[in-house]
C-alpha cells in the first residue's frame, strides 16, 4: 500500500468512419432511435439534452447523456443489464460520438472503458451499428443485425455461439 497514486491504462474501442450526409441527417440517425431500429431496437430513448435518459435494445443498455452539442457531439454513460435485473454487473463505461464535416461527414466513435474479455465482441458490436448506420444513410434498406454480426464476427475473431459474458 502506497500513498502515491498509481497508473492504469484503460482498453477502449475506437472507429472512424466517413458517411454521407448532411450531418443533420446523420444525427438525426445517431439520436433518434426511431431512424435506425435495426440497432437501437423499437422502443429506444435518447432523451435530447445534457442529463437526458438513455435506453437501448429494450432497456439491455442504459445510460444517462453527459454532453450534447447538436450535430457535434453525444456523450452519454453505458451500462449493461441483464432482463429482469435493476442492477449492472458490469462497470460503467461512456460512449462517445463526434461528428465534423458537413457533407460528407466524419464521424468517430470512442468507447471506454471495456473489460479486456468483451475488447472483440465491443468491436464487432460497434462495426456492426456503424455499418447498419452506413447502409440506412446511403439509402439502403438494412439486412438483419445478424447478418452483420456473422461478417463481423469473422473480422474480429469472435464466437458468436460462445460469447463472454
Amino acid at each position: 500500500m502506497s500513498d502515491s497514486g498509481t497508473f492504469h491504462r484503460v482498453c477502449s474501442v475506437r472507429f472512424e468512419r466517413i458517411l454521407p450526409g448532411p450531418v443533420g441527417r446523420v444525427w438525426q440517425h445517431l439520436t433518434e432511435p426511431a431512424k435506425l431500429t435495426a440497432w437501437y431496437g423499437k422502443e429506444s430513448v435518447i432523451e435530447p439534452k445534457e442529463g437526458g435518459r438513455v435506453s437501448l435494445m429494450d432497456g439491455h443498455i442504459r445510460g444517462i447523456v453527459t454532453q450534447w452539442v447538436p450535430e457535434r457531439k453525444l456523450i452519454h454513460s453505458w451500462n449493461v443489464f441483464s432482463p429482469g435485473n435493476p442492477q449492472s454487473a458490469y462497470p460503467e463505461s461512456y460512449l462517445s460520438i463526434e461528428l465534423a464535416g458537413s457533407n460528407p461527414v466524419m464521424l468517430t466513435l470512442l468507447h471506454l472503458p471495456v473489460l479486456e474479455r468483451f475488447e472483440k465482441q465491443n468491436a464487432m458490436g460497434w462495426h456492426t451499428f456503424l455499418d447498419i448506420l452506413e447502409d440506412t444513410l446511403a439509402g439502403r434498406i438494412a439486412a438483419p443485425r445478424m447478418d452483420y454480426m456473422q461478417r463481423n464476427a469473422r473480422v474480429y475473431g469472435v464466437d458468436l455461439g460462445n460469447l463472454a459474458r
